[in-house]
């Protein structure tokens, strides 16, 4: 059965706007509902802020030019106020979905894209400094597995639990693309196997705790096989972003039984609303052209906006998530 799915992010400003997208997933993306985020509410609620609210035993503040590690000095205010923004969305969510079985989803900032964006205690990029981005990395994974133990907790009923580790810098990592402090240089190249490697630790922490871990990137020329290397078991991604290599890459996985989400749907208000119909006909056709049968794939094939709601208004929010669980039921059929 092919299911609907959201990225993560969706609109507003307040945790009003929180409560609300809570509802919305969960009615109507009732086969896979995720823990929304509203980035909207500040730099404790961004991917960034979200990340680090579930570090361990490593502090971060929150600096003018933006997140910086904190070495052994602790938690600044602003660290705290992510973790505590992150627990109020799971009481919240808790509450909310008090006796729901089935599949969840829930998201993380991954090792690469947290070390693009935080700093050193020292300044510049976590990316700067091989110890850094190694202790950042197993920080991640620790927290992680808590996570994981805490969303368990509160969710009893979940039987199918996936954790996706949003990576939308890894390939400007792995391509030496993210600029210096200064602006004027870039960052070093990071090898394919320290790449794989840090994300092995994440992907082993959540599939240790009897979780499912995806690897979800937006971004043109996502490493697919990269990831999957590492324990990636699903893989996310925008559906026109994906290259030759990509579309190989995911038609291996929906045959070893893995789990492939092709964004299909505007993440933002389009000028031309596109039909159920019409998102259903480009998934059948990037099937043919791979030539697999869309009777043969079982529940490896999910759907998804291209990428998160963040930027929609909440009136395309509002249409595009049951246009996708429409498309998705023209496909089972």
């Amino acid at each position: 059965m092919t299911v609907a799915t959201g990225v993560g992010s969706m609109p507003g400003e307040d945790q009003d706007a929180f409560g609300t997208a809570v509802r919305l997933v969960l009615e109507e993306l009732p086969d896979l509902p995720h823990l929304p985020e509203v980035p909207g509410r500040g730099a404790t609620a961004s991917m960034t802020g979200r990340g680090l609210a579930v570090l361990s035993d490593l502090g971060a503040d929150l600096q003018p030019a933006g997140w910086r590690l904190t070495g052994t000095d602790g938690p600044g205010v602003d660290h705290r106020r992510a973790r505590s923004l992150l627990g109020q969305d799971l009481d919240h969510l808790e509450e909310q979905a008090e006796g729901y079985t089935g599949s969840f989803k829930i998201q993380v900032a991954g090792p690469w894209t947290l070390a693009a964006t935080v700093e050193r205690p020292r300044g510049d990029k976590v990316l700067a400094d091989h110890g850094a981005r190694r202790d950042l990395a197993q920080a991640l994974a620790e927290g992680v597995r808590d996570h994981v133990r805490d969303v368990r907790r509160r969710l009893p009923g979940v039987d199918r639990l996936v954790v996706q580790v949003d990576e939308p810098a890894l390939a400007t990592v792995l391509a030496g693309k993210i600029p210096t402090a200064s602006g004027w240089g870039r960052h070093r190249t990071v090898h394919p196997p320290e790449a794989s490697a840090a994300l092995a630790w994440v992907f082993e922490a959540i599939t240790d705790e009897g979780a499912e871990p995806w690897l979800h990137s937006c971004s043109a020329d996502a490493p697919l096989g990269l990831a999957r290397g590492a324990g990636a078991r699903g893989l996310s991604v925008d559906l026109s972003q994906v290259g030759a290599a990509g579309h190989d890459q995911l038609a291996e996985a929906l045959e070893k039984g893995e789990t492939v989400v092709l964004g299909v749907a505007p993440s933002t208000d389009p000028a031309r609303q596109p039909t159920d119909t019409q998102l259903t006909e480009s998934v059948l056709r990037w099937l043919d052209m791979l030539g697999l049968d869309p009777a043969t794939i079982g529940a490896g094939l999910a759907i998804s906006p291209t990428c998160g709601l963040a930027g929609a208004s909440y009136t395309w929010t509002r249409r595009v998530l049951p246009l996708l669980r429409t498309t998705a039921g023209n496909l089972t059929d």
